[in-house]
């Protein structure tokens, strides 16, 4: 059974007469949503969806928490606004728009609210949005914005239950459940000094030197303190279930402490709560990091992953268990993985948990293809995504797609090749390689002559060609040759070829590839019967030049640090063995994530040479971790394990940190292969 079935049925078996079940999530216009994010309305969307196929009704309630006070200033609205900063502690809602659609979006939330909600409707599904603060400044809250004041004692009782430190002389009779938002500098930084015997008016004051008095019974500018909060809206909106990060569901967190108000203050008992695990990125992402850091939105993943493969990866997994979107070479398998269950299921062949896991993946009016994503990355390259050149491919090769049933892939495809992995492009050399066949063996430049004469006469099939592509070292080594022998014979034949046309040692399936593509288009690249012409000599010459201009190093933005540190005195003399004790190893960063228990820290996994090891590191506002990702780093492997947010680390990166320069990771070349230690 499908984990969001088991979470239906324990929202049924609870309550099981109610005429409509509801679902929330909720997110805080804070920046562009993160991919993360859409895990909250992923994992309440797909428990819909298991109450609906149970015959029961459902809804999907999503809140946008734009009530919120804005905490700190995203990047990428920095780049825009410098003077952002001035916002600060005003709710999002009434932050001005610094993006160029101010016209349709007036205020920062309402930017960002778009931006994902154009998302949303590509994955085709349905949220009844709630927008608080329409909601707390129409008054819909205000009986239980009293309610809270006049049981504040009690709150503050739960909460100091859920904590781990004593509370302070006089703290619980200063507590307030609610923050008021100044009417001149429109922050919360308010402080309330007395609440009248019937708990509606307030004598405050505020840190710009404002002071009043704030009737609650219709002054509505004010929000609940966000564990109150919370459990209100659940008895408002009669929530039936919603799910939260993993550290919201720890003992005396969020979860624990927001139920007990809701039970003891609201008379609501807790919607069932799932916790989820939060979302990695695996491979570098090229091109898409630039200089700010790439914006993991939905909509910046539409671009690489069709929305059902999108859903499938959440609906595959478990909420408490973590997976990756891959910019690497893994973005392939998992569309094969798709692809693969999604043909069990049209073909009849599928086992129950495959059905249950594409069962939230449909997306109404959308038909998926499943065109290989490997062929349209592999083949587009080499034909530069021409489209009547690819239709003509897959006629060839036996499988006769048109474009309207590979247009989206392709777009994707392409998008991926060029902005992710612009080095797995594939396109054949506007010359003979000499430099490479001249540093063959006879052997190899008689197989290099025995395929281009193969080649030239035609008239094989795809099958036929394969063979043969098998059979060319036989026919020069001979035919007895120890079978492991000759597996490293047709290794070295096919990276001749490859090298020979593609300039790489590897490349799309050699069979398929030359059998796809025009033979008069790269023929002319495998016969070496005459010498080079000036024209090669030349264009050689051009390639060159070319090549050394694209991997000059741009020049490196300039950062405004402050003075440098006064230099520190060396420390005490230590012995050569002392450092030899020292396991310093290149290792390099195949996996970041983001901690969310930490503000500062981030989870790096890494490739030591010998298998996977985890270290966590402070510079989470130093780096991104599209920049991080495919560096080599230098690593105190031999370092006492230790904990950091909940995350064991083993090990210790190299950094210099200084204030003339931040924090500067120490990258290695990537020449220097992973493991080798520093000595």
């Amino acid at each position: 059974m499908h984990w969001s079935e088991k979470i239906a049925q324990e929202i049924i078996k609870r309550n099981p007469d109610k005429p409509e079940y509801v679902c929330a999530a909720g997110i805080s216009p804070s920046g562009s949503i993160h991919i993360g994010n859409f895990r909250d309305v992923a994992t309440s969307y797909f428990v819909v969806r298991a109450l609906r196929k149970m015959g029961k009704r459902a809804r999907l309630l999503f809140s946008w928490d734009e009530f919120d006070r804005l905490r700190k200033i995203p990047a990428n609205v920095a780049q825009i606004n410098g003077d952002m900063e001035t916002y600060i502690g005003y709710p999002y809602v009434d932050v001005p728009n610094p993006f160029d659609d101010v016209a349709e979006c007036p205020t920062f939330a309402a930017h960002f609210e778009k931006e994902f909600m154009d998302s949303i409707g590509k994955f085709g599904i349905d949220m009844d949005c709630r927008y608080q603060a329409d909601m707390y400044r129409s008054g819909k809250y205000v009986k239980y914005v009293l309610l809270a004041l006049q049981k504040r004692g009690e709150i503050f009782d739960i909460i100091d239950s859920h904590r781990t430190q004593d509370a302070a002389p006089g703290e619980r009779e200063a507590y307030y459940p609610v923050s008021i938002y100044c009417p001149r500098c429109h922050r919360d930084t308010t402080k309330i000094h007395s609440l009248s015997d019937d708990c509606t008016v307030a004598e405050y004051t505020c840190a710009c030197g404002y002071a009043g008095t704030f009737d609650f019974t219709k002054d509505y500018n004010c929000k609940l303190a966000w564990k109150v909060d919370w459990p209100m809206r659940w008895m408002y909106e009669g929530v039936d279930f919603e799910p939260g990060g993993k550290d919201h569901a720890s003992i005396n967190g969020s979860y624990d402490t927001s139920k007990h108000i809701s039970k003891e203050i609201f008379g609501y008992e807790a919607p069932i709560f799932q916790g989820y695990e939060f979302i990695g990125i695996k491979g570098t992402t090229g091109k898409m990091s630039g200089s700010s850091g790439l914006n993991l939105t939905p909509g910046t993943l539409l671009r690489l992953y069709q929305p059902e493969v999108i859903l499938w990866l959440y609906s595959k997994t478990d909420p408490m268990k973590a997976f990756d979107f891959c910019f690497d070479d893994g973005i392939l398998r998992q569309y094969f993985e798709f692809d693969k269950m999604l043909t069990a299921c049209a073909d009849g062949t599928a086992d129950e948990r495959t059905k249950e896991i594409m069962y939230n993946t449909v997306v109404e009016g959308h038909e998926v293809i499943p065109v290989p994503m490997g062929h349209l990355v592999q083949l587009g390259s080499i034909v530069n995504f021409n489209v009547p050149m690819l239709e003509t491919i897959f006629q060839k090769i036996g499988t006769p797609y048109r474009y309207d049933q590979f247009k989206d892939r392709l777009d994707k495809a392409r998008y991926w090749l060029e902005q992710c992995a612009p080095e797995q492009m594939n396109r054949l050399r506007k010359t003979r390689n000499f430099a490479v066949y001249n540093e063959l063996g006879e052997e190899e430049k008689r197989e290099i002559s025995l395929l281009h004469a193969y080649l030239a006469a035609g008239g094989f099939s795809l099958e036929e060609l394969n063979s043969q592509l098998y059979a060319i070292p036989k026919q020069v080594y001979g035919e007895n040759l120890p079978e492991k022998e000759l597996k490293g014979l047709q290794r070295t034949f096919f990276s001749n070829v490859y090298k020979l046309l593609l300039d790489k040692e590897k490349g799309p399936r050699l069979y398929l590839f030359l059998y796809a593509i025009e033979a008069d288009s790269y023929l002319q690249l495998l016969d070496f019967s005459h010498g080079q012409t000036d024209e090669e000599i030349a264009l050689e010459k051009q390639m060159l030049e070319e090549a050394a201009a694209k991997t000059e190093r741009p020049a490196q933005k300039k950062r405004e640090y402050g003075a440098p540190d006064p230099v520190e005195p060396v420390k005490e003399e230590i012995t050569i063995e002392d450092f030899a004790r020292m396991d310093l190893r290149v290792c390099k960063i195949v996996k970041a994530a983001e901690i969310r228990k930490s503000a500062n820290c981030l989870k790096l996994t890494l490739d030591d040479g010998m298998g996977e090891r985890v270290i966590v590191s402070s510079i989470k506002h130093d780096y991104t971790m599209e920049e991080l990702v495919g560096k080599k780093i230098i690593v105190l492997a031999n370092l006492k394990p230790a904990r950091f947010s909940g995350v064991t680390s083993q090990g210790m990166l190299l950094a210099a940190t200084n204030s003339a320069c931040g924090c500067q990771v120490i990258f290695v070349d990537d020449i220097v292969p992973v493991g080798t230690v520093i000595r």
